[in-house]
């Protein structure tokens, strides 16, 4: 992937917001690795208080258990970067707020805590409608920490994006 920059990230969201507000839709974020920063880059645009309507960062397992309802059984056995985790992550989120679209994101920035099985930039994203997990996907991001980070935000808007193209 090539690197991307601020003017990338915002044109993304930019986008983002004007097609949320035309398909009069509200959009949640659930984050981990990413400290809010895709909430951030939607809040960034003027307007986005049309479509935008929580964020909940829950970079412990503890917040993720008792904010959206993450089970402790998933954390202890896929662990916080997993495919199971981000679907709760999303499910949970909406279940708890009135968005009509959601996207959960957990990875490992870096520069520690890799391993063998979830290297630093592994990445996992869920985007969901209530009730209804749509897309989930696992990306091997390169790049420092910061790197892996403004990747991992690209993504989810991207993912956001797609998800709402079928809902013309």
């Amino acid at each position: 992937m090539t690197p991307l920059s601020c003017d990338d990230l915002k044109g993304c969201a930019t986008n983002l917001v004007n097609q949320l507000i035309t398909r009069h839709l509200k959009l949640a974020t659930a984050e981990s690795c990413t400290g809010g920063w895709v909430a951030k880059l939607i809040t960034d645009v003027a307007g986005s208080s049309a479509c935008f309507e929580c964020s909940l960062v829950t970079y412990s397992n503890q917040s993720k258990q008792e904010l959206l309802g993450v089970p402790k059984q998933t954390l202890l056995e896929a662990g916080a970067v997993s495919q199971n985790t981000v679907k709760a992550m999303v499910l949970g989120l909406l279940d708890r707020c009135s968005a009509d679209v959601g996207v959960a994101i957990s990875g490992i920035a870096g520069p520690g805590g890799g391993t063998d099985e979830k290297p630093v930039g592994t990445v996992w994203l869920a985007w969901a409608k209530p009730g209804q997990v749509i897309e989930c996907v696992r990306y091997q991001l390169d790049g420092d920490r910061d790197t892996v980070r403004r990747q991992a935000a690209y993504q989810a808007l991207k993912g956001i994006e797609r998800l709402i193209a079928h809902d013309r």
